[in-house]
């Protein structure tokens, strides 16, 4: 075995690398102020559209903000925000920094690497875990006031690998209102219990559908269900975000950040609720 010895102590080079890139992650990570892993339970509760949207409004309101898309999987970051390549990362050349959305967002996602939204990545742990540790080693965030982190659904080892990786990592959960979301959802917070990281709170999406004829707001899917999870299971509630299909359209068509300049949308003042709720946090710490 190839190995470099000091005084007492002998390591690999494997052994170097990783300690190197652990003093990155570090450097790094000081200058972020608040990192939020946006995770759910199961999939198909807009999970990738919250964590989009909620970066869009801090972002908008002055925060410098950083997306990161950990769903390696199924990123859907670059689709929401019509984001095509962006970025390249080549070997031995050190840093680069994230794609520049605006001048207070910085996106990255694997899709952006790959070049082709229709390829399947086809990896297993160790790798994911590598490719996660140098979204945050690797790249150039800068000062930041918010890293959000958009994880796969479940509690596999995207989000563990975050919360490994980044310690003060705060939980933002997704659920919709049904029994069956809810059920995923406490393993979730469970979850975030079993390895130290402070949940932020829980967000119940699609808590209604909104009529685009009438504005009326119709519960498709139940309402209440996660403020009554939040409470049972004794996390704070952020709020209740209803389903609206200009959200869905703009969404497919990579234009999700148009829907913030129809202010009186009943949906964006409940994304309003949700972000004040973020900020007063970081104002009373």
């Amino acid at each position: 075995m190839n190995e470099q010895c000091g005084t007492g102590s002998c390591s690999t080079p494997g052994d170097l690398e990783r300690a190197e890139q652990d003093r990155m992650i570090a450097d790094n990570l000081t200058r972020i102020k608040r990192k939020i892993l946006v995770m759910s339970g199961k999939g198909g509760v807009g999970k990738s559209t919250v964590a989009a949207y909620l970066a869009l409004q801090l972002s908008g309101k002055g925060s410098t903000v950083g997306l990161m898309d950990v769903d390696l999987h199924g990123p859907s970051i670059p689709h929401l925000l019509n984001i095509k390549g962006g970025l390249e990362m080549r070997e031995g050349e050190g840093v680069v920094k994230p794609f520049s959305f605006s001048e207070t967002l910085g996106v990255v996602s694997l899709e952006m690497l790959l070049g082709d939204r229709d390829a399947a990545v086809i990896w297993r742990g160790p790798l994911k875990i590598s490719a996660i540790r140098q979204f945050i080693s690797d790249i150039e965030w800068g000062t930041l006031d918010f890293l959000i982190a958009d994880s796969p659904p479940g509690t596999g080892d995207e989000p563990l690998t975050v919360a490994q990786t980044i310690p003060d990592a705060e939980a933002l959960i997704v659920t919709t209102p049904q029994e069956i979301s809810l059920a995923d959802v406490r393993k979730s917070i469970n979850f975030c219990k079993q390895v130290n990281m402070k949940i932020l709170g829980l967000v119940e999406n699609m808590s209604g559908f909104i009529c685009p004829h009438c504005e009326e707001s119709i519960d498709l899917f139940g309402t209440g269900g996660g403020e009554k999870t939040a409470q049972e299971m004794g996390v704070p509630f952020l709020g209740a975000i209803p389903a609206d299909p200009r959200m869905v359209k703009l969404g497919d068509e990579g234009r999700l950040d148009h829907l913030m300049e129809q202010s009186d949308l009943e949906i964006n003042r409940a994304y309003e609720q949700v972000v004040r709720k973020i900020l007063n946090d970081s104002d009373n710490r």
